[in-house]
């Protein structure tokens, strides 16, 4: 196959056969002698293992010429949810690189030690025109000129053993020690605490202002999706009971309130429980952006529940307690807010690292900025008996700015510079424009018979080419840069 295209991947099946059979291995230089399907090991089964040189049987040393592992999904499937039994695979059997997909997107993985690094990512449209730059990392020619480096960070990162006795699943010792091979000088040794993923730890930020209609709900979608669209793992949480953000992403899917399936699986479980509704179990795959964004969504009902949840102190620290036990499967949490001073709003505040407060600068927004700093520091209060730092204001973000040629060049400066001078806030460098491509995106349809379903979309996916996909990619690489996530 001289070119892939995504819609034609139904099934995983055809994600085997399409994209990694007939276009993949023979474009990165794999013939069919050097690559091997349903390959079993011991209790691991892989759906292809590629070679740079062929050399069967073989035997998993420091020597072994595994090159590359490629596992194929079903289009629908969260490849996030996969990562822990892929970082299994590379571990165990050390090997460099692998390939995990699932038509409408493209991961590589390298293994460092015992974990594994996202070193490249594209949607499955993308492929085509990235092609080469896959190649330069898994491509049969880049594996065999790296084999050397792979025999030096095998010897450098042995599989962890006890004592006593190793793994039933342990590869076999070499009869006889070999020498660990010196890195090439073209890649010298890398200082490998740095790449080791538990040292990134989760970054959580709330979008949050008490005055209503600032955009936050276009704000948190976007920058997830542009977020996601940049390789970051993303879990959105909505805290507030309007669940516009639910609405904006796509999961509420039915039309008559018995058809309700969020009813018992939303953030009020979350919160309600110590020991059950893990967030593992309650977040769910959006499909508003065509990148992979998880997402905890809210619900009406959790408005009548918060006089009750007022009464549990444990309440205000348990989502941030659950958060903890996916620190690995996400990079950036980013909480929805509601617009007001109640419970939910707290608990999104008490759990946060960093806050983003969109502000359309119009004058009762900006007297509700008062408020916010004052909210604020009674957080602070609060999280300073639990032992954690304060929030840090990532700054006053403009959204929902008006285009006007005139306004843009005489009223919104004065307005900006109240940010600083009046409410001693920061400012954000990126402003976000209303325009008519966003409020298109959220409400965007599609036709069933005489119906019109709701399938709201990012911007990126709406109008990838629009000033406004412009703005919020803006938008991401100076949340990155601000939080430490831009590498």
């Amino acid at each position: 196959m001289k070119f892939f295209n995504p819609e034609l991947c139904r099934n995983e099946s055809e994600v085997e056969s399409k994209l990694i059979v007939s276009y993949l291995l023979p474009r990165l230089g794999y013939s069919p002698d050097t690559w091997h399907q349903e390959v079993t090991f011991s209790s691991i089964r892989l759906d292809f293992l590629a070679f740079a040189t062929q050399a069967i049987p073989f035997v998993l040393d420091a020597s072994s010429p595994l090159s590359v592992i490629m596992e194929a999904k079903h289009p629908q499937q969260n490849l996030n949810r996969h990562l822990r039994k892929f970082r299994c695979y590379l571990t165990k059997l050390h090997v460099k690189y692998g390939l995990l997909t699932n038509g409408k997107e493209l991961r590589i993985y390298e293994r460092v030690g015992e974990e594994i690094e996202l070193v490249f990512q594209c949607r499955g449209r993308e492929i085509e025109t990235k092609i080469e730059q896959i190649k330069a990392i898994i491509g049969k020619d880049s594996q065999q000129e790296n084999r050397q480096q792979t025999a030096w960070d095998v010897a450098q990162s042995p599989p962890q053993t006890t004592a006593d006795e190793p793994p039933a699943n342990a590869p076999p010792k070499p009869v006889s020690a070999r020498p660990a091979a010196p890195p090439r000088q073209a890649q010298p040794k890398r200082d490998r605490t740095v790449k080791v993923r538990r040292s990134r730890p989760m970054k959580k930020i709330a979008v949050y202002h008490n005055k209503g209609g600032v955009g936050k709900t276009t704000t948190v979608i976007n920058l997830a999706a542009a977020l996601s669209k940049r390789g970051k793992r993303v879990l959105i949480i909505d805290m507030d009971s309007q669940a516009n953000t639910t609405f904006a992403v796509g999961l509420v899917k039915f039309v008559d309130e018995e058809d309700d399936n969020l009813r018992h699986k939303n953030i009020l479980q979350v919160i309600s429980s110590r020991a059950k509704h893990p967030i593992s179990e309650v977040a769910q795959r959006t499909d508003f952006t065509s990148s992979e964004v998880d997402a905890i969504p809210s619900h009406i009902s959790i408005m009548a529940e918060e006089r009750r949840l007022v009464e549990v102190e444990a309440t205000k620290t348990r989502l941030d307690e659950k958060l903890k036990q996916v620190e690995g499967d996400y990079d950036i949490v980013i909480i929805d807010t509601p617009p007001s001073l109640n419970l939910y709003a707290r608990i999104a505040l008490i759990t946060a690292d960093y806050l983003i407060i969109p502000s359309d600068l119009k004058p009762f927004a900006n007297e509700g900025l008062k408020n916010v700093e004052d909210f604020v520091q009674d957080i602070d209060e609060f999280r300073a008996m639990l032992g954690k730092p304060s929030v840090q204001i990532l700054g006053v973000l403009p959204s929902k700015i008006s285009t006007n040629s005139r306004f843009v060049q005489y009223t919104l400066p004065r307005r900006e510079a109240v940010i600083t001078e009046r409410y001693n806030l920061p400012l954000m460098q990126t402003r976000i424009f209303e325009r008519e491509d966003l409020a298109r995106a959220v409400e965007n349809t599609v036709q069933l018979g005489d119906l019109d379903i709701p399938d709201p979309k990012s911007v990126f996916d709406y109008k990838p080419d629009s000033q406004s996909a412009e703005e919020f990619d803006k938008l991401a690489l100076e949340v990155m840069d601000k939080i430490g996530k831009n590498q």
